[in-house]
């Protein structure tokens, strides 16, 4: 037959997302291991359970991948956003800002010496105390000119967000209407954490 002959092999394709490294940051990879050493500190994290490539040079770093299906190629969007949530947090570093929000009964919130640590006591009037540990590298404090706001800082989105998150979900409103008792600890502004002026 005049017909050619169909091939079964995929096309080859690469899928790669490519991010520049800003000046004073260092960034190394071993087997899908990525360490990122900055002004602030150092963060690591392990990235074995996504098949791709992680490459670096001095200036950038790329993440690809080949044959990817459509779960594959979103992957790499995911981990490339890792690793630069990763430089932003060992230059600039990350802050999340909580709200207390009560009708009647005043939350009283209470910070360890260390900072890594507070108590929550009198919520809706309860008497039992809520503790809620921060995540490693995580510091609250409270802010001295806002009344009733926490700040939560570090280098580590993951843990700055789960920890304020630890503490939203500490003060739940149980077996009452959610739409009138609003009270609790709210996260009222996230980002990255302002330059001193």
């Amino acid at each position: 037959s005049d017909c050619p002959q169909s091939s079964n092999k995929m096309p080859a394709i690469q899928s790669s997302h490519t991010i520049n490294i800003p000046e004073g940051v260092k960034v190394e990879v071993k087997a899908r291991q990525v360490k990122v050493t900055g002004p602030r500190g150092t963060l690591s994290r392990d990235f074995r359970h996504a098949t791709l490539q992680i490459e670096t040079t001095p200036k950038t770093v790329k993440v690809s991948i080949w044959f990817g299906g459509r779960k594959q190629i979103a992957c790499v969007r995911s981990v490339i956003s890792h690793i630069n949530n990763m430089i932003v947090g060992v230059t600039k570093g990350y802050e999340y800002k909580l709200r207390f929000v009560y009708a009647h009964f005043p939350v009283n919130v209470a910070i360890n010496s260390d900072g890594n640590a507070i108590e929550i006591r009198n919520f809706l009037g309860e008497k039992v105390v809520r503790k809620v540990p921060m995540l490693e590298g995580v510091k609250i404090t409270r802010t001295e000119t806002v009344k009733d706001e926490l700040v939560l800082r570090g280098n580590d989105i993951t843990c700055v967000s789960q920890s304020a998150a630890n503490i939203q979900q500490s003060c739940l409103v149980k077996r009452k209407d959610i739409r009138k008792f609003l009270d609790g600890i709210y996260v009222s502004e996230s980002g990255v954490i302002p330059e001193q002026q």
